[in-house]
């Protein structure tokens, strides 16, 4: 661990996972993320994320990295939803995840849903380079609000490149604090789930992927490189993981449902 440092303007923590062939010689996680090493699928070693207290609350800089070594394959997911709080002060939290895969590695990053609470606003930034053979399948989800109550605001920044290129940088801004529209017909259209699925494998410069709608919300996109971008809608999280789940199983070869969070989002544990 970093460190973690409580204080008046909020925590500052950072969790680290460093995954090699012979195993996890890094797994360092306290304060608002803990790591745990979990029972292993097939070839993956596998890291879950445990919320041990309410984060990120409003004023918060916790951050997550991962770097998955050549001949590696890590699967990285959590043991239930992250939540994000409002701070008593009113502040902005701020949650970076930066990942790394190296030549010849494959990282699984399919983490539960981001729930964006009443009052949160929330700082996102996901930083991901990629080898020119790596394989990386990654998920983010967000959920804007909990049940019968309005969003918090939420603004996601993901930022892939691939051998040092630019593959993907995208921003999205959504809740009172966003610039107006977010909910309209144009972007959410009052849905209240939007999700994003990433594949990227050199196997794609052989057999790309090819564009086409997925239903009424949801789109498949080829990226100008091996891999392609999924963005899909849909009124609750139940919904939006189906979506998603459909075309892992689609998409990429031998997957299955692997997934441990199963169709329910489980509220985050711990307080503070």
């Amino acid at each position: 661990m970093d460190g973690v440092t409580p204080g008046a303007t909020g925590v500052r923590a950072t969790a680290r996972i460093v995954a090699a062939p012979e195993g996890l010689p890094v797994l360092e996680g306290d304060g608002p993320l803990a790591l745990r090493r979990t029972r292993a699928r097939g070839a993956y070693h596998r890291v879950t994320v445990v919320g041990a207290m309410s984060a990120p609350l409003g004023g918060d800089r916790i951050a997550i990295e991962a770097e998955v070594r050549s001949g590696t394959r890590l699967d990285v997911d959590s043991a239930a939803a992250t939540i994000a709080l409002p701070g008593r002060g009113g502040e902005r939290a701020h949650y970076d995840v930066r990942l790394g895969v190296a030549d010849g590695a494959e990282l699984r990053w399919l983490p539960e849903q981001l729930i964006c609470a009443r009052g949160s606003d929330l700082r996102m930034r996901t930083r991901i380079d990629l080898a020119p053979g790596a394989r990386l399948v990654f998920r983010e989800e967000q959920v804007l609000g909990r049940h019968g109550e309005p969003p918090g605001t939420l603004t996601t920044r993901l930022t892939v490149h691939r051998a040092g290129r630019p593959l993907l940088d995208q921003e999205l801004a959504f809740g009172p604090g966003a610039s107006g529209g977010w909910d309209g017909g144009a972007v959410l259209g009052g849905h209240r789930a939007v999700g994003q699925l990433l594949v990227a494998g050199p196997e794609l410069s052989e057999r790309p992927a090819e564009s086409r709608l997925l239903g009424e919300h949801a789109v498949l996109t080829p990226l100008a490189g091996p891999a392609f971008l999924v963005t899909a809608l849909a009124p609750d999280a139940l919904l939006l993981r189906r979506t998603l789940d459909d075309v892992l199983r689609a998409h990429v070869p031998g997957f299955g449902r692997i997934f441990t969070g199963g169709d329910h989002c489980v509220p985050a544990v711990g307080s503070r």
